[in-house]
């Protein structure tokens, strides 16, 4: 029993286990056209892994099966798998809803030329990487110039509806620069709000709050900065009890572009899949015991719990009192 298992254990008497399938997220495939800072699949221009039709057929079968209230899309950079668009047709034919996680620059790379218009012809959601509103911030986390080419694609996203028409919804994604927690996201999305209102027009429904977790490039970042440690306790530390029972994995599953099955994201970056006599391969979908499967978690899972709480649809409480670490370290 890992310290996050024991902690659960404390709070609620138990072990972590899942209460449904709400929501079935995809990754198909590692292949990026940036090299972020932070990302914790280490997603590249260089990487080959990529999601095969069979399946995404497979996963097909088991949205109509399972109903969920979305299917989240997300990568590396979605976009870069050439059969994005045939599964987003198929899944919108069945009637799912689609939430597509874009970084918005590869919207500019030049074979991307119909994609924003493919994405409101669709109806899909869009969950847009913004990890702030300042140049500085962004291009030091994303790379440079990143930050003038996210703000060109959401004000050509604005311009076809996105962030005002509410069938065409638009939120953008924070998540911090260095090793400290998210602030209270309906704070930070009033200063998102005004700042790329008044110096960009931009407009878009929501902002979401991710911490980020201590694994992948973001832990290479912590290793040299000698922030480790610090960064892990201060994870433990700001341990929310409200936020148990939000948390992701207890509504989601996740798919991989090989088929493998994982609670989350992260555990997908670490090659960590579903255990505990859940099927771990979704061709072996088995609706009844991946519901009820105990989770399988690691010391990282302590990000999701911090402060307001974290998750693929941003924070998991509301405002309440900064915990006295909740500060950079």
């Amino acid at each position: 029993m890992n310290a996050f298992d024991r902690k659960i254990e404390e709070v609620t008497g138990s072990h972590l286990s899942s209460r449904g399938i709400e929501i079935i997220q995809v990754n198909v495939g590692l292949r990026c056209n940036n090299l972020c800072a932070h990302c914790h699949l280490q997603a590249a221009p260089e990487r080959t892994e990529a999601m095969d039709w069979p399946t995404m057929q497979l996963i097909l079968g088991v949205a109509h099966r399972v109903r969920p209230t979305s299917v989240d899309i997300t990568g590396g950079a979605p976009e870069l798998n050439p059969l994005l668009c045939r599964f987003i047709r198929a899944l919108r034919e069945d009637g799912q809803r689609v939430q597509v996680r874009t970084n918005l620059t590869v919207l500019l790379e030049p074979e991307m030329s119909a994609m924003m218009r493919f994405y409101a012809d669709a109806g899909v959601r869009l969950a847009a990487s913004l990890p702030c509103y300042l140049k500085r911030e962004v291009d030091a986390q994303r790379g440079e110039g990143v930050f003038e080419r996210s703000i060109e694609a959401l004000m050509r996203l604005n311009a076809i509806g996105y962030g005002s028409s509410p069938k065409l919804e638009l939120d953008l994604v924070f998540n911090p620069e260095g090793a400290f927690l998210p602030p209270e996201q309906s704070s930070l999305e009033a200063e998102y709000r005004e700042e790329l209102r008044e110096n960009f027009g931009i407009a878009f429904d929501g902002v979401l709050t991710i911490t980020n977790m201590p694994i992948g490039r973001f832990l290479q970042q912590l290793r040299r900065d000698g922030k480790e440690r610090k960064y892990e306790e201060l994870l433990r530390e700001s341990f929310n009890p409200q936020t148990v029972e939000g948390l992701m994995c207890r509504h989601q599953i996740e798919v991989g572009w090989d088929g493998m099955v994982y609670d989350c994201d992260f555990n997908l970056a670490l090659g960590i899949p579903i255990d505990y006599g859940a099927p771990p391969h979704i061709r072996d979908f088995d609706a009844p015991r991946l519901s009820m499967r105990r989770v399988v978690t690691g010391d990282h899972c302590f990000g999701c719990t911090a402060g307001h709480g974290s998750s693929c649809g941003g924070a998991l409480v509301g405002d309440m009192l900064p915990h006295p670490r909740a500060k950079a370290t």
